[in-house]
């Protein structure tokens, strides 16, 4: 990979859905190395951008590269972690062999995994902790354990870029904690990985970038140097004194569970 070129470069991307703007001029660019969290009030197009990254929602214009190509190209570097609630969780089918699709960008749909790709899926399940898990059914598994489930699929997947769609939704204190950690470790092998995030509270502690968002971009950078009081005014507007009292609710109850 050229080190000159980004992973991500979004230039002049509109995307709408029944003639109505979701998403409105963004460019963007995201260096490599990140971990982003993509924050912003609820339909302001976060979801969106990561679907329109991979080419699962259409383009009204501009247009998408990663590494410089187009995404048909380089589908086999990006790792996908979806919302929970776009899984049909009731289909009778084992952890292991979720983690075992994100073999198949290498080996192909038409094969069968082999020895190393099962070995890779199972060490995988161990790095989240679901180990022991591994030929249980989905359905029977907790909202966190699942989430878990889904992020060995990724990683089994050893992807370069990886998109996370509300990741930490519905889990509990110690399977945030647990995700997180192994973002920090992906980010310092290099990976990029961009997260859509709710919890304001965290943004600071999780990512090193972040991504404003309010169906255009309104800020994007190093967290230290664009999360600021101005631009999150600009970001959620009248909201954000709600979202404010909301988080510092959510960081007392956190400091009591401890």
């Amino acid at each position: 990979m050229s080190q000159n070129t980004h992973p991500i470069q979004i230039h002049d991307m509109t995307i709408a859905y029944h003639k109505k703007p979701v998403l409105w001029d963004v460019d963007l660019d995201v260096p490599e190395g990140q971990l982003v969290g993509i924050i912003g009030p609820n339909g302001a197009g976060k979801s969106t951008m990561i679907k329109a990254i991979m080419d699962l929602v259409p383009k009204a214009s501009g247009w998408v590269k990663i590494y410089g190509k187009d995404y048909g190209e380089m589908r086999k570097i990006i790792g996908y972690v979806p919302q929970r609630e776009s899984v049909d969780w009731d289909f009778p089918i084992s952890a292991l062999d979720v983690v075992l699709m994100g073999r198949y960008g290498h080996i192909g749909w038409m094969r069968r995994p082999g020895k190393e790709d099962r070995c890779i899926a199972r060490e995988s399940l161990d790095k989240v902790g679901m180990g022991d898990f591994a030929e249980r059914q989905i359905s029977q598994l907790s909202g966190g354990q699942q989430q878990r489930v889904f992020l060995a699929r990724a990683l089994a997947q050893d992807a370069r870029i990886y998109m996370m769609d509300e990741p930490f939704a519905g889990v509990d204190a110690a399977t945030e904690r647990a995700i997180i950690d192994i973002l920090v470790t992906l980010r310092e092998q290099g990976k990029t990985i961009l997260v859509v995030h709710h919890d304001l509270q965290t943004v600071t502690e999780y990512f090193n970038w972040v991504i404003m968002l309010n169906m255009r971009v309104v800020a994007s950078g190093l967290t230290r140097e664009v999360f600021t009081d101005e631009n999150l005014q600009k970001t959620y507007g009248g909201r954000l004194t709600v979202l404010s009292q909301a988080a510092q609710a959510m960081a007392e109850q956190r400091r009591g569970d401890r």
